[in-house]
């Protein structure tokens, strides 16, 4: 559909609210124009595949959420098909509060950052925990657990107010990119110095 999250997150408080802040005609409006269905393109497959860690919320017995970050090299979280995505669950301290959140309540939402390039994806689904030797990382860790989550909806977010943040990597890179642009202009540079007659250029 459409609009999946919407289904999802415009709950009739919600919709209240929206209505008393001026904004039911703008959600109208984006239940029929704004991107954000129930499956995973090839957009949102390399997104997700070339993320290092993501957010993620699950909600207690207690009707309490808890939010908490997943990281690891990129490719740990992959794609399975356009409706599934999984991740290796490494050890962590034991408390087990989300695992044991979605025990008890399999709805899980997701929120992907990509800060240099302003960009977000927020994922909602269902997840089931599969215990059991031999589950690893793409780096070869071992893990505990397998979490597959089966994705009801889908939303690229707006832009607007992410901070531009880069990660240690990521600003190695941008500075070697850089530094050799860099180097391309002083040859450049050179050249055309060298290309000039005698005397055409300023002593001082």
């Amino acid at each position: 559909m459409a609009l999946a999250f919407a289904d999802i997150a415009f709950t009739p408080a919600v919709r209240a609210r929206q209505d008393r802040l001026g904004s039911g005609r703008y959600a109208a409006f984006l239940e029929e124009d704004r991107q954000g269905g129930d499956r995973l393109g090839e957009a949102e497959r390399a997104f997700i595949e070339e993320r290092d860690g993501f957010y993620q919320a699950t909600v207690s017995e207690t009707g309490w959420p808890y939010v908490q970050f997943r990281g690891g090299t990129p490719g740990f979280l992959r794609v399975i098909d356009d409706r599934t995505i999984a991740y290796a669950d490494l050890r962590g301290n034991r408390q087990y509060l989300s695992t044991g959140n979605l025990d008890g309540n399999d709805r899980i939402s997701l929120i992907l950052m990509d800060y240099p390039n302003a960009r977000r994806l927020k994922i909602w689904g269902h997840a089931v925990t599969h215990e059991g030797e031999g589950a690893e990382a793409p780096d070869g860790t071992p893990a505990e657990r397998v979490v597959m989550i089966h994705v009801a909806a889908i939303d690229w977010n707006c832009p607007r107010h992410i901070p531009r943040r880069y990660t240690v990597e990521e600003a190695h890179d941008a500075l070697a990119r850089l530094q050799r642009e860099n180097e391309v202009l002083k040859a450049e540079t050179l050249a055309l110095r060298r290309a000039l007659p005698a005397g055409a250029l300023p002593t001082h």
